[in-house]
Parts: structure tokens; sequence; C-alpha cells
């Protein structure tokens, strides 16, 4: 397995529960497919420097896993389809 690093933004006009849902939501997508999520940290609300999806600010989260290529690609494909999702991205891990 790789190290990769997870970065996604949620909506921001989430409450607090349906975040916390949200991000335990897209970890489940990823351990269900035999990755290992290592860390997680949530920046919080911070501003968009430009508009996204109509939104001036979003929840940013980063996650570290160990996985596979088709854990990445269905937590990919997910993410994509999901209305709360505003953006993803997943990058290999520099240690």
């Amino acid at each position: 397995m790789k190290k990769y690093e997870i970065m996604y933004i949620l909506n921001a006009t989430l409450d607090e529960a349906a975040a916390k849902g949200e991000i335990a939501k897209l970890q489940k997508i990823l351990e269900d497919n035999k990755a290992k999520v290592l860390d997680t940290k949530e920046w919080g609300i911070k501003d968009f420097a430009s508009i996204i999806k109509k939104q001036t600010k979003g929840y940013y989260v980063i996650l570290k896993v160990n996985a596979e290529k088709p854990a990445l690609d269905e937590f990919d494909r997910l993410a994509k389809l999901n209305q709360n999702v505003l953006r993803h991205l997943i990058t290999v891990a520099q240690d």
C-alpha cells in the first residue's frame, strides 16, 4: 500500500452534525475498500479565493491514508457524486 493525502472541501452550509456525518461517510468508503486512515485533520470553514459551485466558503478536511488504487478510485467516484463535496484532491504523500 502507498501513502496518500486526500483533501476535500464540504459545503459550509452544513450544520456540525451533518458535516461530521459526511466526514464519517467518506472515511467509511475508504475503510470498506481496505484502505487505512492514518490521520484526519479538520481545518474548518475557510474562505475561497474564487467562487466554487456558487459558494464562497467551504469546510476543509485532510486525510492521510494507506490505500491501493481501487479504494482511491471508489472514493473519487463517490466524492464526485456527493453534492456536499465541493472539491477533492488525492495526492501521493510526501513524507
